[in-house]
């Protein structure tokens, strides 16, 4: 997948250890590597540019609790990108989507080291969107025909939990019940309800809540016709090759974040990270297998 945006910043040693986070372990590691600490996200705004300044700070908290003296971070245009990038050893940590996680332990071996909390809590739910003048008694039964959009297949949220459903509980088709498009963000989904150019769409609530408040979708401009199960939140992974020390120093830094920090570290509403491993994801990896897209890892 096209990585579409780069960015470098420098962090010295020295504001490192004024901060009294520069640990002799997390140097040696780094100079072991001897190259800067190469970190990614997926499109989890509307544009690169703002999910790479929304997401900096605590990448750049992060590199300088390592003692990196330079990080790189890329913003892939959608979620499948970053399993790509992690697989071919361009990432040394990531900040996946749950779905985009499990492809890309599935397919390289990363591992978990951290979940991140929105409003404290570490779980967010997948929704489907629908026009506001839509009246459902029964869903899906009510929606039979109507258009739908779902998002890219590197998506939680938007592809795999709702496919899912469709194959498991609602033992429906969604191509064939639907009129199906799929490869859509999640912003770009309810804009399109909003302006009337698609029935419904795949989503997550924690989108929708971010659009309300930023004023890209009005409040009533779309209504929510679905909910998932809780789902849990997206993972900051590290590749295979990753030592456990190095896990642990990652693990350890981010789940220290405080609620106060965080407000200036990472955007609204996420309020820091706990610790994970990859049985926290253990049904994503089932629905991924459910649907074909994975197989099970011996």
């Amino acid at each position: 997948m096209k990585i579409t945006r780069r960015t470098f910043l420098h962090v010295t040693s020295s504001a490192a250890a004024a901060a009294g986070l520069y640990t002799a372990t997390g140097l040696q590691l780094l100079r072991a590597q001897s190259r800067k600490l190469r970190c990614g996200v997926g499109p989890l705004l509307p544009l690169a540019e703002d999910t790479k300044k929304a997401y900096t700070p605590v990448f750049a908290h992060l590199a300088e609790a390592l003692g990196a003296k330079d990080f790189e971070l890329i913003v892939t245009t959608d979620w499948a990108g970053l399993a790509v990038a992690m697989g071919s050893g361009q990432l040394d940590i990531g900040w996946m989507g749950p779905w985009g996680y499990v492809l890309a332990r599935n397919r390289t071996g990363c591992d978990v080291v951290a979940t991140v909390k929105y409003d404290e809590k570490p779980t967010y739910h997948a929704i489907i969107v629908g026009r506001p003048d839509i009246e459902i008694s029964k869903f899906p039964d009510d929606t039979k025909g109507r258009s739908i959009s779902f998002a890219d297949i590197g998506s939680t949220s938007g592809w795999l939990i709702p496919t899912w459903y469709a194959k498991e509980v609602w033992k429906i088709d969604p191509r064939v019940f639907w009129k199906y498009s799929e490869g859509a963000s999640h912003p770009a989904n309810e804009i399109a309800v909003q302006a009337g150019q698609v029935d419904m769409a795949t989503d997550y609530d924690r989108n929708r809540n971010a659009m309300i408040e930023s004023g890209r979708i009005k409040p009533e401009g779309t209504k929510i016709l679905w909910t998932s199960s809780p789902l849990p939140n997206d993972a900051i992974a590290l590749p295979r090759d990753a030592s456990k020390e190095m896990a642990a120093q990652v693990q350890k830094i981010l789940t220290a974040i405080t609620v106060e920090q965080a407000k200036t570290l990472l955007p609204n509403h996420y309020t820091g990270f706990v610790a994970s491993t990859h049985e926290r994801y253990l049904p994503i990896e089932k629905a991924g297998i459910a649907v074909g897209k994975i197989t099970a890892r011996s």
